[in-house]
């Protein structure tokens, strides 16, 4: 029992990470969005994720050495194609807005990650078949109708409030929906990649064995996050930003490698954390992505909130979003509640 319960709360940890991953870049000076995210990059795919599996998993390096070459690549070349979404993701996030964004890609997420799983398993019935099923599946259709309902409070918070003058629907929206199919391909790399964490358990890594996988996954969007902003940063002449000749002193220079640095590692840590509560959900560990995702989509809308971006809508759209948190947040009991049956 107590095993699903501690996984939802290490999920939710994880949703904080990642609902306050990118909100650093507001605190940088004079840097372009490219400078920000290529050390966050370093961050996030290649040195916190190296760091986390030396400390944790015994004989890191000799597990990784010694994996299946095509598991390796698989998951490899899975993470990269992630790394598109990333960048779709980002560059939505200056069309349509964080919220917006968050709830469309997110919620697509959340219901391909774990639907593409099962398919591929050949296991969509059977799981839902097994005691506690029945109670999981109706979760995750309530949480599916409070990312609706957070999407429409924030169509209404955008057209009451207005939008940047950088504003683009279409485009956006095509952004985001890119963003959302491949986030849900970062599950399946995850998931490909198990049977490194599998090493690493017979290794004595317990329940961080997931740490062993998450470096190869997240090593593929490293590369190529590097070599499109690389490419960018190139074209558009920013990389003057990131050094000497920036007009930046030590101090402000300083701040802003470390504000990206720190996006970088909220970024990995909802991953440290998503490891720790998938290793905890016992039968029901497929349900670990839509219960993560949504907690991510609940914990955005509640920062939302505290930074004060839904400060003068009307109470109509506040009561949206009320209603769609508290539904969001009774499905995550929901969820919990079923994999204790189970």
């Amino acid at each position: 029992m107590i095993g699903p319960i501690a996984g939802t709360g290490f999920h939710a940890i994880g949703g904080v990470a990642a609902s306050t991953c990118y909100t650093p870049f507001e605190k940088t000076k004079k840097w372009s969005w490219i400078s920000f995210w290529l050390v966050q990059a370093v961050f996030a795919w290649l040195l916190v994720p190296l760091i986390l599996g030396i400390l944790t998993v015994p004989d890191f390096f000799t597990i990784l050495q010694n994996s299946p070459p095509e598991i390796l690549l698989g998951a490899f070349l899975l993470g990269g194609l992630y790394g598109f979404g990333g960048m779709s993701f980002g560059v939505a996030i200056t069309h349509i807005g964080y919220s917006l964004t968050y709830t469309i890609s997110i919620g697509i997420s959340a219901v391909l990650g774990t639907i593409i799983r099962l398919i591929l398993d050949g296991q969509l019935l059977a799981y839902f078949s097994k005691p506690g099923g029945e109670i999981i599946l109706v979760g995750m259709a309530l949480s599916l109708v409070g990312v609706v309902l957070c999407g429409r409070a924030g169509f209404k918070k955008d057209k009451e409030l207005g939008s940047a003058t950088n504003f683009n629907m279409t485009t956006g929206l095509i952004l985001t929906v890119i963003a959302g199919i491949l986030s849900a391909v970062f599950n399946i790399s995850l998931e490909f990649g198990q049977p490194i964490a599998d090493m690493a358990a017979q290794k004595g890594a317990g329940v961080f064995e997931g740490n062993a996988k998450l470096i190869v996954s997240t090593s593929g969007c490293f590369v190529v996050n590097v070599i499109w902003f690389t490419v960018l940063g190139l074209k558009q002449n920013t990389f003057k930003e990131m050094g000497r000749n920036s007009g930046l002193g030590f101090k402000a220079m300083f701040k802003n490698y470390s504000l990206s640095g720190l996006a970088g590692t909220l970024w990995c840590f909802q991953f440290f954390f998503y490891g720790l509560g998938h290793v905890n959900m016992g039968d029901y560990q497929f349900i670990s992505w839509v219960l993560h995702m949504s907690m991510l989509i609940f914990f955005s809308y509640v920062v939302g909130v505290f930074m004060k971006e839904w400060k003068g809508v009307s109470k109509s759209t506040y009561s949206v979003l009320i209603v769609a948190l508290s539904l969001l947040f009774i499905s995550f009991i929901i969820m919990t509640y079923g994999s204790v049956m189970g």
